[in-house]
This record gives structure tokens, C-alpha cells and sequence, in this order.
């Protein structure tokens, strides 16, 4: 019985030992080979004294060593926490200290950045680099190469002594998500989490070791990370790719002989506009789409651009991997549907007091069963918010076995199809993240002190949620231009206002609030308008 990640790659090099794992730039490691460089990086993760549950973070893009350490973390009995190499110093920290990181992987370059910040996180005390063979010491950090020239020693000590987790229910992973409210929180996930979440995406998908696996996003975000794990159980290969321009994801599909891409539908916009020359595409059998609605009119571009491929519709959460899809054959007949659970799951629709909605009727999407992750990171009562009592369970002989409350509103067929409706709460769903509005709107406060109100929206631009900002100030003359330059440097791109309106006053509501559902119905149309500027706006 696999019990844990490390134990899946372990699996992988004996069964697939001809078959090439990952492929980096004009690299690439068998099966056999990323274990044995997993083994390394484990073995020097074990020199810096971790204990079993201890963190390691990796503030890394897509490469061979984020992958290594991903892996040798969890040979270790450690817990992984993969940072999105686009957060700025201010979101790394809160990141390390939240957790009380104990090891980070990074660059040189990337420490660099950092180094502002790292004084605020006193539970960290190595840092391992990519890129520097040199060792030092900074304040209260240890500063050490990842890897080293002479690895005999390490590759002899690791195998007696790599066993990764004991049980399946050990803790795997933090993953770091957006709540409604504040900074994000870490989600974590068990081993069998991630074990039974790659086999259940594998069988719908039917993958297998012919299959060439295009990794585009983060491996911070569990759709990304999804890629490797069902790449690993299934043989499959898999392409590390940050790319710089749509052109280069064109080469690497054709190059590489795709067989399967999974985006959001921003990226998936740009992979649609891009240059696809004739047969650079007859490689992908399918695509996936999840992290926000796929607009039908881009889905029909997808499809005149990948004849061939079959298009899978995707809804998750990070509380729960993944909880439906849309088979390919039921696209025509359910357009806009979610589709039905993945295999392994139940998925409810519930009224407020548990109760199972009726066909149609509005109601709270509740995710059950082995994929429902163990809450949110040393924060109980977050966790009781959201990890509520399972549904099907009886009162009265409740067990230890939470549901996840997802916060969606949604509504069921009489066939059982699932169709989104909204959110409960106001989180801002953009680019395939949750984005807190409040975290947004606590970065704009901070750029002028004379802004009085200031409320952060999602807005429909015609393939995503955007997020548009209206602001209140009592200063004269605001320079909408300069607090959008001063917003790039404190907040990742994925959290970056498409526009800010200047009004003299927002609507309150009865209680004195800002009265959002006004400003939201009044903006709903504002990026489908083609007068409005995308960039910022002043009115």
C-alpha cells in the first residue's frame, strides 16, 4: 500500500524505469534519475536536523530543484510548503512565519529579496540556494548550497534512513489559500489527499505513461501540483514551464508532443490568441479547465485550436483538491454545468441547516470523502467555519469525518448536474486564485491617507473576475497612475487592480457599510465596456 508521496516516485522508477519524468528546458530526468536526485536533496534536507512535521518552504519557479525538494521533503516525513514564486517579500513572510518555516529552498537572487523580511521569521534557520556552493551565515540564518559537488556521502546515508510518512492520514503539504477576510490561510493535506486525488483525476482522464503533461502553473496552486502527482502514478511525463510569451508554450507543446494542458481561463485566453501553426496542436488529446467558469465563445476557440483534444471542465477547492468535472460527452447537452462529482467524492447541495437541497433549488455546494483536507494551519476556529459537520451522517452518531462547506452557491439538475450560481461570502475568484478582498483593499488603504472608503470587487471582464477597485479620498487631485505603480511592488500580479475609480463617496448600507451589492451591480458591466480604460480610471 503507498502511503505517501515519496513512496509514489519510489513506485515510479521500478515500474517506468525507461520512461523520461520530467523535462526542464533542454533537460530531462528518468524516473530512475529524479529519484536518485530526490534522494540527494532529502539526505541534505536531513543534515539541517529536520524532524518529523517540521517545514520546508521552496520559493522557487517550475525547475528540477523545486521538485526535488517537494519530494525529498516529503522522504523526510516533513511538510512541504510550495510559496507562488510571484508573492512579493511582504506575502513570503507572512507565509514562513505562519508556519514557522524551518528550512527555505530558494535562489540567490531570490534571497535577495528577501532579505528586509527574513528578520521577522525567527522560527526559520537554513536556508538552502540553488545557485551558490558557498556557506555563510546572515543574523540568525545558516545560508547553505542545496546541492553539493561530493554527494557520495549523502546518496550512501539516505536509503536506510528515507521512509516519508508512517500512515496516510500524516500531514503532506500547506498550501496557501485566500479566506474571505485578511491574510491567506494554509490548507493542509494529508498523503492521502494527494495520493487519492491523483488517482481519481487519473481515471477520468485516463491517463497514462504515453502521456506528455504541459505543467503551466504554479505548483503552489493544487491544480498545478495535481500535474506531477498524477504524472507520477500514472509513468507519465511531465514539461516544467514558466513561460514569458504564449509563443513559447506553442514550441513546447509541438516540441515535447503534448498530450495534456491545464489552465484557467485567463491563460487559456492568451493560449487562444496565440499562433498555432498547422499540426502544432495534433498532439493533445485533452484539456482541463478549472479555477473559474470557461466562457462557451473561448471554449469554441479552444476547440478549432485542438481538434483533437477533449475538453474537460473542472470546479475545486484547495479545501478539497477537486470535486467535479464535465465529461467531454455531455459539453453540448449541459452547457454551463458544472458537471457531477469526480470519482471518490460526494458532492451535496445543502440547505443552511444541513438538509439536502431539491432539484433546483439554491444551496451550498458540501464536499465529502477522502479528498477533504485537514483543515486550515493552527487556525481552529477558521477551521470551524468551514470544516462543518458531514450531511449524510446521522445526528447524534457524528463522527470525526468533517465535510467541507465551500462557501458556493449552487443548484442541482433533476439528473444531478451541478450549475454554479455565486458565492456567499465576497472572495474575488481571479485567474484561477481567491483573492480576499479586504487583503486588496488593506494595500490601497496603505498607499494615501487621505482615502476614506475603499472597496475591492471581482467584475466579469468576458473571460474572467477582475478586480476593480472605487475609492473614496478627501485629498484633491489622486494620482490613480502612482498608486498602481506603488501596487505592483507590494502586491502579486494576480492580485493587481484592472482599474480604480475615484468617486466622492461610496453607498453605505443600514449599518454604515459600504454597500457593495450596489457598487457591484453598478459596476457589473464596467470591463465590457469598451469606453472604460483597462488601466486605471478616475472619475
Amino acid at each position: 500500500m503507498t502511503k505517501n508521496l515519496y513512496q509514489l516516485l519510489q513506485q515510479a522508477q521500478h515500474t517506468f524505469p525507461e520512461r523520461t519524468a520530467l523535462h526542464f528546458k533542454d533537460k530531462s530526468l528518468s524516473y530512475p534519475e529524479l529519484y536518485q536526485q530526490v534522494n540527494v536533496v532529502a539526505g541534505r534536507l536531513q543534515q539541517q536536523g529536520l524532524q518529523r512535521f517540521d517545514r520546508v518552504a521552496v520559493y522557487l519557479p517550475k525547475q528540477f530543484e523545486t521538485v526535488f525538494t517537494i519530494w525529498g521533503a516529503n522522504a523526510c516525513a516533513a511538510v512541504f510548503v510550495p510559496v507562488n514564486p510571484a508573492l512579493k517579500p511582504v506575502q513570503v513572510q507572512h507565509i514562513l512565519q505562519d508556519c514557522n518555516v524551518r528550512v527555505l529552498v530558494t535562489s540567490k537572487d531570490r534571497l535577495a529579496t528577501l532579505a528586509d523580511v527574513l528578520a521577522g521569521c525567527p522560527d526559520l534557520h537554513t536556508v538552502l540556494l540553488t545557485d551558490d556552493d558557498s556557506e555563510h551565515s546572515v543574523a540568525h540564518l545558516s545560508i547553505k548550497p542545496l546541492l553539493t559537488a561530493n554527494t557520495a556521502a549523502v546518496e550512501a546515508a539516505s536509503p536506510a534512513l528515507l521512509h516519508g510518512a508512517q500512515t496516510d492520514s500524516d500531514m503532506a503539504a500547506i498550501l496557501y489559500t485566500s479566506g474571505s477576510t485578511g491574510k491567506p490561510k494554509g490548507v493542509v493535506l494529508s498523503q492521502r489527499n494527494m495520493l487519492v486525488g491523483a488517482s481519481s483525476v487519473a481515471s477520468y482522464l485516463h491517463n497514462t505513461a504515453d502521456d506528455v503533461i504541459l505543467a503551466l502553473l504554479p505548483l503552489s496552486f493544487d491544480y498545478g501540483l495535481s500535474q506531477l502527482t498524477t504524472a507520477f502514478l500514472t509513468g507519465a511525463s511531465v514539461v516544467l514551464l514558466d513561460f514569458f510569451l504564449v509563443q513559447d508554450v506553442v514550441r513546447a507543446v509541438a516540441r515535447h508532443g503534448v498530450t495534456g494542458i491545464a489552465a484557467v481561463p485567463p491563460l487559456w485566453a492568451q493560449l487562444a490568441k496565440a499562433k498555432w501553426p498547422e499540426g502544432s496542436s495534433d498532439s493533445v488529446r485533452y484539456l482541463t479547465n478549472s479555477g473559474g467558469a470557461m466562457p462557451l465563445a473561448l471554449l469554441s476557440q479552444l476547440q478549432a485550436i485542438f481538434s483533437r483534444a477533449e475538453p474537460y471542465l473542472m470546479y475545486g477547492l484547495t479545501e478539497a483538491f477537486r470535486s467535479t468535472y464535465l465529461p467531454p460527452v455531455d459539453l453540448a447537452r449541459k452547457p454551463g454545468s458544472m458537471g457531477k462529482a469526480i470519482p471518490n467524492a460526494e458532492i451535496l447541495v445543502v440547505r443552511e441547516d444541513g438538509s439536502l437541497c431539491g432539484p433546483n433549488e439554491p444551496g451550498e455546494l458540501v464536499h465529502r470523502g477522502p479528498l477533504v483536507s485537514l483543515g486550515y494551519w493552527n487556525s481552529p476556529e477558521k477551521t470551524a467555519e468551514r470544516f462543518k459537520f458531514d450531511p449524510i451522517i446521522a445526528n447524534g452518531i457524528q463522527l470525526r469525518s468533517p465535510a467541507v462547506w465551500s462557501g458556493d452557491t449552487v443548484k442541482a439538475d433533476e439528473e444531478g448536474y451541478l450549475y454554479f450560481i455565486g458565492r456567499r461570502d465576497e472572495m474575488i475568484k481571479t485567474s484561477g486564485y481567491r483573492v480576499s478582498p479586504t487583503e486588496v483593499e488593506e494595500a490601497i488603504y496603505r498607499l494615501d491617507p487621505a482615502l476614506v472608503d475603499v472597496a475591492a470587487m471581482g467584475i466579469y471582464d468576458g473571460v474572467d473576475q477582475a478586480i476593480l477597485v472605487v475609492v473614496a479620498t478627501s485629498g484633491a487631485n489622486p494620482d490613480v497612475n502612482s498608486w498602481q505603480t506603488q501596487l505592483k511592488r507590494s502586491l502579486p500580479s494576480f492580485m493587481q487592480p484592472k482599474a480604480i475609480i475615484v468617486l466622492p463617496s461610496l453607498p453605505k448600507n443600514a449599518n454604515g457599510k459600504i454597500d457593495r451589492k450596489t457598487l457591484a451591480s453598478q459596476y457589473q458591466d464596467y470591463f465590457l465596456d469598451s469606453n472604460n480604460s483597462i488601466t486605471g480610471a478616475s472619475t
